[in-house]
């Protein structure tokens, strides 16, 4: 197993969260992509206005990493018209997956109707355009019995909208990394998450993000049925399986 084709390696932060000018935020970027270009992970995950520069990098190292990128982030409660209007933008400037923050909050406060028409009308945009397209759910704004309905909410979704053939280009993935908890509960992926959607949503592929920042837990999260793992740790993981595989010779 190449674990580099696992994982989105990520940078999401704004210049202002980092206090860093855009000039060297944007280097931040570079760095990744060229780190992406080098260890040849699956999908550099970046800010939608950073998408030219990285295709542009990813072009001339004739590197097949795909660009992805967040819609509605990280709240997700924007209107499915922003949304919608966001992703076509992406789209535009030559995205291959986008990771849509999925409205949770409308999600737990029961109304459904509106959930159920982001989805459908974000999966018709990405699977026209020939999109992989990802629902972020927001897991530790969820509880346990909420992330089981949300997982199948989405499947029976694609099932009965785009059918199962479509189950490949539609991920369900834990976290936006941003959601800030109390008691310094996880924000991001955890290994009881990640069983509870890979088994409500399977035949959808499944991401976990956030909080996964070795390879012993990457491992793990794969051997539950996660096909994709969104870290800013790629580097770490990458080269502790290659520090496993040298040593077991």
């Amino acid at each position: 197993m190449r674990i580099s084709q696992f994982l989105d390696a990520t940078y999401l932060k704004t210049a202002n969260q980092v206090n860093l000018t855009e000039q060297e935020n944007q280097q931040k970027v570079v760095d990744l992509v060229n780190e992406a270009i080098l260890y040849n992970y699956k999908l550099v995950m970046l800010r939608a206005k950073y998408i030219p520069l990285a295709k542009e990098m990813l072009k001339e190292a004739n590197s097949k990493t795909l660009i992805g990128t967040v819609i509605g982030f990280h709240e997700g409660i924007y209107s499915t018209e922003e949304k919608l209007e966001e992703a076509q933008k992406a789209i535009d400037l030559g995205a291959d997956e986008l990771d849509f923050v999925i409205n949770f909050e409308a999600f737990k406060k029961g109304n459904i109707n509106l959930v159920k028409k982001e989805v459908t009308k974000g999966i018709k945009l990405c699977l026209k355009n020939n999109k992989v397209i990802k629902w972020i759910i927001e897991v530790a704004a969820l509880t346990n019995e909420e992330i089981i309905v949300i997982s199948q909410l989405i499947k029976e979704i694609v099932f009965n909208n785009f059918g199962k053939e479509s189950a490949d280009k539609v991920f369900v993935k834990s976290s936006t990394g941003f959601y800030i908890t109390k008691d310094n509960k996880p924000n991001g992926a955890t290994l009881e998450s990640m069983k509870l959607i890979s088994e409500n949503a399977k035949p959808l592929k499944v991401k976990a993000a956030g909080g996964v920042r070795d390879y012993e837990t990457a491992l793990k999260m794969i051997t539950l049925g996660v096909d994709r793992i969104g870290t800013s740790s790629s580097k770490e993981i990458v080269n502790k399986e290659k520090n496993i595989n040298t040593t077991s010779y």
